[in-house]
């Protein structure tokens, strides 16, 4: 029997944060909810992702911006860490392994195309 722990996120990209080995993507995922009274409202989830393919790094530095819409789907992995005041501290990390632009950021109405 394999044993994994994988994700995958739907949503719009938020930052790119470039770094020398690797590239982080914040993504925003809306699942609409009902208030108290009945009403619909949007309720957003931030995810950061971590792309260490180097090949996956160049597409997205080429083709991908804030606002569009992507795929992301990897593995967890889960670290840990001593902060500056000597506390350990863990973290779990979104590794992608597949990623796609599905859709590109619509100009906004009265927006200059």
């Amino acid at each position: 029997m394999k044993n994994f722990a994988e994700f995958q996120i739907t949503g719009r990209v938020g930052k790119i944060k470039p770094f020398d080995n690797a590239t982080r993507i914040s993504i925003a995922s809306n699942y609409r909810r009902q208030d108290d009274q009945g009403n619909w409202a949007d309720d957003p989830h931030w995810n950061e992702v971590v792309i260490f393919r180097k090949s996956t790094r160049k597409y997205v530095e080429d083709h991908v911006q804030p606002g569009d819409l992507v795929m992301a789907r990897g593995r967890l992995r889960q670290e840990s860490f001593t902060d500056g005041s000597g506390e350990q501290r863990y973290t779990t990390n979104l590794i992608v392994n597949d990623f796609g632009l599905l859709a590109k950021k619509q100009p906004a109405d009265g927006d200059d195309a």
